[in-house]
């Protein structure tokens, strides 16, 4: 079977989110994580208030845990009703922008929090969006990626999916220019062999 090309597979992802996006503000608005913000903000090497880009923010839980901490939090968003949903519940400036056609400035962000959001980048196009975020990060800037553990990729689901372990992971991360800091399996208190979640720290090097 052929592979999809990137655009088609990124607009299935988004037509998936489309089909409901109230059901999965409903769904996902009382997730915590606390944890994973918590390693984001405390890895970065400087004075706060940060610049925070909230990658892949959705309809703008954690824009707004960012901002309503102090910080000068950004969202960004392929889907366009996730991008009015987070601009109105945040107050906060969203970017209508796909993962795969990213237009940001340059060493501007303090911090990149990714969760659960950078395993629907099409597998062949992971490199290319790390490489955009280095760009957009300042210097010793800090990377937050959270994402399902497996491997492979799911293109039959409804919504595309990369699955990787921590070390597949790390060095495509580090190939575009970070460095490993930490990592952790959520949810916590459970068995490593069970969590089905990889949470990551990565600090971009110069």
């Amino acid at each position: 079977m052929n592979k999809a090309h990137p655009q088609d597979i990124t607009l299935k992802t988004l037509t998936h989110y489309a089909e409901n996006p109230d059901g999965f503000w409903q769904g996902t608005k009382d997730h915590d994580v606390t944890q994973n913000i918590h390693a984001l903000l405390s890895n970065i090497q400087k004075p706060g208030p940060f610049k925070i880009l909230d990658f892949g923010c959705g309809p703008g839980r954690d824009l707004k845990t960012f901002h309503d901490l102090g910080h000068d939090a950004y969202g960004l968003d392929g889907l366009a009703d996730f991008c009015q949903m987070a601009a109105a519940y945040s107050g906060r400036k969203v970017y209508h922008q796909n993962f795969i056609n990213l237009n940001l400035p340059a060493s501007f962000f303090d911090g990149v929090f990714a969760n659960a959001s950078l395993f629907h980048v099409p597998k062949d196009h992971l490199t290319n969006v790390l490489e955009t975020l280095h760009t957009a990060l300042a210097d010793n800037g800090i990377l937050f990626s959270s994402n399902p553990r497996g491997s492979g990729e799911d293109l039959n689901g409804s919504r595309y999916a990369n699955f990787m372990e921590k070390d597949n992971y790390q060095n495509i991360v580090e190939a575009a220019g970070f460095q490993l800091l930490e990592h952790y399996y959520r949810p916590p208190g459970q068995p490593v062999e069970t969590c089905p979640w990889l949470a990551c720290v990565f600090i971009k090097k110069s």
